[in-house]
Formats: C-alpha cells, structure tokens, sequence
C-alpha cells in the first residue's frame, strides 16, 4: 500500500443553511479544497452522504456533485453508512490511492437537513437503527441514547452533571471556529437547566440538525501540498457490531470502536498514549465517553472522568472536540466524518485558532454510525 496525503480541503459553514441547497454545498465544498488545482487531475469522485434521497429529494450524488462542480467524465460514487457516511467515504477515497488503482481521489461529504421539519428529519435518521426491533416501536436515537447513558450511570454510580465537562469543552473550542453553529461558551448552569430531551439527556447533551459539506483531495505525492505542512494518513479501519442495541452482547462498550481503533494503531505503529488529538463521535455525551473508553483512551466505566477532571481541553491529557465537535460544531450527518478530518488537518497545521492543541502532531478521528453499529477510525500525522 502507498502512502497517501491531504493535499486539499474545503469546507462550508456549518449550520441551518436556508439559502443553500444541497448542491450549493457540496459545490462550495469542492471548489475550496479544488483550490489551485488542475480539475483534470481528480480520477475519482467519492461522496458521502446519509439522507439526500429524503431530506433533498436527490438520489444518484455521485453524478450530480460530478455534473455541478465541473468535473465530468470522473468516475463518482455515493457510499452511504448512516452518520458515518463521512468517514467511509473517506475511508474509500483513501484506499482508491494507496492501493494505486487512483492518483488523486476527491472526497466530498455533504448533508442537507434543515429544509423538513423536526418530526421528518427524525424519522429520516431513525432508518439508521433496526426498523424491525426498534424504529418499529418508535424509538429514536435519542431514546436510544438516554437508555445507554442511563445504564451507564447505574452501572458507575454517576450523575447527570457529571456530564457537563463534554458541552462545555465543545462549546468553548467552537468559539474560535468560524464554521462553527454554536460559537458560544456554556456553564454548568447551563447545563443544569437544559431542557429534557429524553431523560437522562438534556439539549446540551445532544447534537443539533445541521446543514453543511466538507472536501478533502487526496494524493500519493506528497509534493501536490505545495507550501502546507503535509499530514499523511497513517491508519484507515472500519469494523461493525449488531444495528440493535438489545442484541448487543454488551450495550455499553463499542467493540466497532474497539476493533476499528485497535486496527488503525497497529498500522500507525501508534498506541492511544501517542496521539495528541481525539476527534470522536459526540453526538450525545455518552458517545464520547463510550467511545474514550473503547478506543482506549479511559479504562472502562471511567470515561466520563476525563471530563469532569478537565481532561479533554486542548491543553489536557486527551483533547477532544477540539474545533467545537459535533456537539457546537455542528453534525450534519453524511459530512460529519469528513468534517472530522478537516478539523484535525486544522490542528496538525497549527491553524486551529484559540482551541489549537499545542504541538500536535498526531490526531485520530472517528465516525459511528448507528448506535455504533459501523464505526471507521483514521489516524493522521504532520510531516516537516
């Protein structure tokens, strides 16, 4: 396998985007991580997307990103897995060039969410967990989540408060993000008095609905970054677990998280104590310290530790959500994982503003889809 590089990124702002449709994303998008560069050169188009067909009405993306962004005849492709469409789009992107069948792959990842209302987007992203033992019944994903989190919470004897530190630290890196939705700090008050979404999770506990799209070139020639500090990708794996909670062996550890990540370090010739950056997947609180605790980041029944001792600021033991995560950010579901990865080139470039990490150098992100049921985990590195 040949090595592979980001020679070039995009993204739009992320947030209820009225006056942009699907389309005007995923061209934004392109055209910033085009930038500079000759459109004949792509040999392939990846797309990652969960909902277009409903949310959009727009099916065949491949194409039509192909087709609005200039860069016909390419060969394109939509891949789709749920709220990690991102990163399994970028994921196949980055196998196309190291395994040489491509030079130049572009990776585009885009979600339109905010044109339906909240009952619609809901019963959109629910298609995501298994229609026949739970979408049946009416749950949601948050339910899901609150029901996860509270059994959490009964296994480890902690409280609802004892969550604060993840809204919080998200909150405070997206101020400085200027594609951020919510670029505005929070308090633990705040988070005392945040409305009940599905007890035990509040608002601030939850990520919102987002419109946005990210874009990354990808290049086996580390030359194509021109004068940008190079970050290469040094790990890409992917692993599932069972789509229902109830069949989970164990509901409260992501063995995709576990698998997946175990995988990627063993290719980086990394371990968890290496990386500098953890841009997880905080689409509610108890994600984040499911996943601190799979990755191996936290022992288990102590990720939510690392946040109520400060752990996870850019400057603590494991930073995360260090651009505002998914939680301020914004988590535009097919985009996320890309978005992701755009957030770590910007620490790795020492571009992340008042959240940067100081001396970064090694970042690792991951994208769960489902209740983590497919979960991709890509680890990258700065090059001098």
């Amino acid at each position: 396998m040949r090595d592979v590089y980001i020679i070039g990124t995009g993204q739009t702002p992320i947030g209820e985007l009225w006056g942009h449709s699907l389309k005007d994303l995923a061209v934004e998008a392109t055209v910033k991580a085009l930038y500079g560069t000759d459109k004949q050169a792509v040999d392939c188009l990846v797309v990652g997307n969960m909902c277009s067909g409903i949310l959009a009405s727009q099916e065949s993306l491949g194409a039509f990103v192909a087709d609005y962004a200039g860069l016909g005849p390419v060969e394109a492709v939509k891949v789709e897995s749920a709220c990690s469409s991102g990163g399994a789009a970028f994921r196949e992107g980055y196998l196309r060039v190291a395994s040489g069948t491509a030079e130049r792959v572009l990776v585009v990842a885009v979600e339109k969410m905010s044109d339906l209302l909240p009952d619609s987007v809901s019963s959109s992203l629910a298609l995501a967990a298994d229609g026949d033992y739970e979408n049946l019944h009416g749950t949601t994903f948050a339910a899901l989540n609150a029901l996860i989190m509270r059994r959490y919470m009964h296994e480890n004897g902690y409280k609802c408060e004892d969550f604060a530190g993840f809204a919080i630290n998200a909150h405070r890196n997206a101020v400085s993000n200027e594609n951020a939705q919510f670029r505005r700090p929070v308090t633990s008050k705040d988070y005392a008095n945040a409305t009940i979404v599905a007890s035990p999770i509040n608002l601030l506990d939850s990520s919102s609905i987002s419109d946005g799209a990210g874009a990354v070139l990808l290049s086996a020639d580390p030359k194509d970054s021109g004068s940008a500090r190079k970050v290469r990708v040094v790990g890409s794996a992917a692993a599932t677990d069972t789509i229902a909670v109830a069949t989970r062996k164990d509901p409260l550890w992501l063995s995709a998280a576990e698998i997946s990540a175990r995988r990627a370090f063993s290719q980086a010739g990394l371990e968890p104590g290496d990386i500098d950056l953890f841009e997880l997947h905080d689409a509610f609180s108890i994600m984040a310290t499911l996943s601190l605790e799979a990755a191996g980041f936290a022992p288990r029944g102590r990720g939510v530790r690392l946040a109520m001792e400060g752990e996870i600021v850019p400057n603590g033991k494991v930073p995360i959500a260090t651009r505002g995560g998914l939680k301020a950010r914004g988590h535009p579901v097919g985009a996320t994982g890309v978005l992701q990865v755009l957030d770590a080139v910007a620490q790795l470039r020492g571009q992340a503003g008042g959240s940067q990490v100081p001396d970064a150098r090694t970042a690792m992100t991951q994208n769960i889809g489902g209740s983590g049921a497919s979960i991709y985990t890509h680890i990258l590195v700065a090059e001098d």
